[in-house]
């Protein structure tokens, strides 16, 4: 949907993201059974009907969705394109790729960046988040279409206006600048009202609009979406992406600079259209972040259907029994015992804990997922899954979704290498010979200072208070990165900041997600966006591909913190919403 709606806009560049951890690993098994799969179909299917107009119009496209296999990719696309008639030039960016040295960095003592362990005995897939001077130089050459593996997201967008403007690698805060446009693109409708807090304030999500940045050479951009779509554009949309799924918002790591987006100024300028400006960088890091895949057994998820008076009771019940008897069954076969068990109640809120206020629902859904060493195994517990509707509970409407199968549990592993340690980025033009791009060795900024933070006011605390949920002073957006999740909390009018910072300490959110954090709870101040930044570690029981819990990527952890009750002023209800709102260079991101 989203590239047909752009091509409706006079854009002259379309950005396309695919790549998330996950993806990698099902791409490197669909190559391991196919030699020329293991990238993206959806992105060959998607520009079939549009590369006449994208032909015509002149419109370049970049995008990462080379995957595991960008040489196939290549193949696929200009195959099309010859049959389609069309004369489009692909560059297919290559480097990032490690798998083939791994035995080498082992032998290195390659460890993991946060828990120092050493490489797995074997891995999917190892991939660096290259940058954006390939993208750039591709483009330079004359693509029209430019594939890269893994890079960095927001280095799609970031190579385009390199290579339009002429930035210099040295132009720190233009590259900021460029990465904070490839941020708030990347993805898609997500900066034009996807996921907003205030969700009611939104039209039209079945035609939601995509985002279009208009960039300016000094770095600023006016963010907007296609005439006639439905979405949201205003400051508040745009700052929940902006910090979505980053860390310290003073010192954001990429490949291409250490970007500062803490004094960020998003002012609105027009209907659906918000100008972005303030974006600073430092010299970026000497290393490429790693994130590599590895199998670790199998998994089975099971899912019960239960109605009734205390549904949730039952559900724990049925859960015990038939984890016992999946546990008997392998002890009778000699089998080695299960390696995990998970149970949560859907309907009976399991992921508040001792903080639920649904334990007397009526109507859940049990899931219990089991995890072994091997596959085998797993089918005994499928098998006894079957009998829950005759042995168990009154009520079980039935198995939703059948009987489960075991499936890979695929884990991440992320460390760092020095990015002269890697061949320079390799970019393949049509069917010209190859040319390498390096990448200039920098000094190590790992312990450069970075910027003091902007501290907010004090607030005077000692005034008459009011207890109300946070929903009313502020909103909120959530991401995972890893095993830690980010809660961004942005305050609804900048006078309140100096208070919520006052009562909004990381001991105070760390109390509140008791049960669901085993880490450090960590914040960082962003105040040109009046805003403050949570990060949680260890939250998300390993985190996206490794975690059993049903919010794996940290999702909700915003809408569950805007349930935290807080005192503000008494003299702010007067002027507060009392009911929360929730009861010239044009490049595009699809």
């Amino acid at each position: 949907m989203g590239t047909a709606q752009l091509l409706r806009a006079e854009v002259q560049y379309l950005v396309m993201d695919y790549l998330a951890e996950v993806t990698m690993s099902l791409l490197a098994r669909a190559r391991m059974k196919d030699t020329e799969a293991g990238f993206p179909p959806d992105f060959v299917v998607y520009l079939r009907p549009h590369l006449a107009e994208i032909a015509r119009r002149g419109i370049k496209v970049v995008s990462n969705a080379g995957g595991v296999n960008p040489q196939a990719c290549k193949r696929a696309l200009e195959s099309l394109i010859e049959i389609s008639g069309l004369s489009l030039r692909v560059a297919m960016v290559e480097g990032d790729d490690l798998v083939p040295f791994i035995e080498e960095l082992r032998a290195e003592g390659t460890r993991e960046w946060i828990s120092g362990e050493a490489l797995p005995k074997s891995l999917l897939t190892a991939n660096a988040y290259l940058g954006a001077l390939p993208i750039a130089a591709a483009l330079k050459h004359g693509a029209d279409i430019v594939i890269t593996g893994r890079c960095a997201d927001s280095a799609l967008a970031l190579g385009v206006l390199i290579h339009e403007f002429d930035w210099s690698p040295e132009q720190h805060d233009m590259m900021a600048a460029g990465s904070l446009v490839g941020h708030l693109l990347e993805c898609g409708p997500q900066a034009c009202g996807g996921t907003f807090t205030d969700w009611e304030l939104v039209p039209d999500w079945a035609d939601i609009g995509y985002p279009i940045a208009e960039c300016r050479e000094d770095g600023t951009f006016v963010l907007t979406k296609p005439e006639g779509t439905g979405g949201l554009v205003t400051p508040q949309t745009v700052v929940e992406q902006v910090l979505y799924e980053i860390g310290d918002p003073a010192a954001y790591v990429l490949p291409d600079v250490v970007a500062d987006f803490s004094q960020v100024s998003l002012v609105q300028q027009g209907t659906h259209r918000v100008h972005v400006s303030g974006a600073r960088g430092r010299p970026p890091s000497n290393s490429y972040k790693v994130s590599a895949t590895y199998q670790d057994g199998y998994r089975a998820v099971g899912m019960v259907g239960l109605v009734g008076p205390d549904a949730a009771a039952k559900a724990r019940r049925v859960a015990e029994a038939l984890i016992e008897r999946t546990r008997r069954r392998l002890a009778e076969r000699e089998l080695p015992p299960l390696k995990v068990v998970h149970v949560e109640v859907l309907g009976a809120e399991s992921a508040y804990g001792e903080r639920s206020l649904a334990l007397a629902a009526r109507e859940v859904v049990l899931r219990l997922a089991l995890e072994h060493a091997d596959a085998k195994p797993l089918d005994v517990f499928s098998r006894e899954l079957g009998s829950a509707g005759l042995s168990f509970a009154p009520g079980i409407t039935g198995l939703i979704g059948g009987r489960p199968k075991a499936t890979p549990v695929v884990r991440l592993y992320s460390f760092l290498i020095r990015k002269t340690r890697l061949a320079p980025a390799r970019v393949t033009l049509g069917m010209a010979a190859p040319f390498d791009v390096p990448v200039a060795d920098v000094n190590d900024t790992s312990d450069v200072a970075r910027p003091a933070a902007s501290r907010a006011e004090s607030a005077e605390l000692e005034v008459d208070t009011v207890e109300i949920e946070l929903q009313q002073v502020a909103h909120a957006r959530s991401g995972d990165k890893g095993n830690s999740s980010n809660i961004a909390i942005i305050s609804r009018r900048p006078e309140y900041l100096p208070w919520l910072r006052a009562v909004l300490t990381p001991a105070r959110l760390a109390e509140h997600f008791a049960g669901s954090v085993e880490g450090p709870v960590v914040r960082y101040d962003a105040p040109g966006l009046h805003a403050l930044n949570f990060v949680l570690e260890k939250a998300l029981g390993g985190g996206g591909m490794a975690s059993l819990r049903l919010d794996a990527q940290g999702k909700a952890y915003g809408q569950r913190a805007l349930e935290l009750r807080i005192p503000v002023p008494r003299a702010w209800l007067s002027g507060m919403v009392q009911s929360a709102p929730r009861s010239p260079v044009r490049t595009s991101g699809s």
